[in-house]
């Protein structure tokens, strides 16, 4: 397996695997309308375009050896962030592994890059935000050290959802 770092080239293959990742992991907890109200808006190509260009935002895909998209990080400083609580730090704002890539140990690669760009850059710490009803993804996080220390709205579609804001010092 091996890293990519994306540029704009790469805005249709992240428009599809954010996507389905995005249905694998939450449309079961969520209604069909609250799904598509905010896949449409977040990642269509014009947000992920702007995202892309955004020299505060940095996209990443884990590929297979035949070059197989598994998954995806993106992670933002400054005021690509998407709280401003955080000063010197970065945030892991996604953690995508496609559904027959999962249980491979490739969200711990992807969290390794995390902490690799935030000692590059010189961060003092890690946060992001969790679904507080993902049990899993707050236990992956628990297990490297992350502490819940509040936590903000995500709104799916119509929907106010609670995330849980999880940080670590590095």
């Amino acid at each position: 397996m091996h890293i990519k770092k994306l540029d704009l080239t790469d805005i249709n293959e992240l428009q599809k695997v954010s996507v389905e990742t995005f249905y694998d992991t939450f449309a079961d907890q969520n209604t069909e309308k609250n799904m598509q109200d905010y896949v449409s808006n977040s990642y269509k190509l014009e947000t992920l375009t702007e995202e892309l260009k955004n020299k505060n935002s940095f996209f990443y895909f884990v590929l297979s050896d035949e070059d197989d998209i598994m998954g995806y990080l993106k992670l933002n400083i400054s005021d690509a962030q998407s709280e401003d609580d955080f000063e010197n730090a970065l945030e892991i704002e996604r953690i995508y592994i496609r559904k027959e890539f999962q249980k491979q140990g490739l969200g711990k690669i992807l969290y390794n890059i995390a902490l690799t760009k935030a000692t590059e850059l010189e961060k003092q710490r890690i946060w992001l935000g969790v679904w507080e009803f993902n049990q899993n993804a707050k236990a992956f996080y628990q297990h490297l050290g992350f502490e819940f220390v509040g936590s903000h709205i995500f709104n799916m579609g119509a929907d106010p959802q609670t995330d849980l804001i999880m940080v670590k010092s590095i």
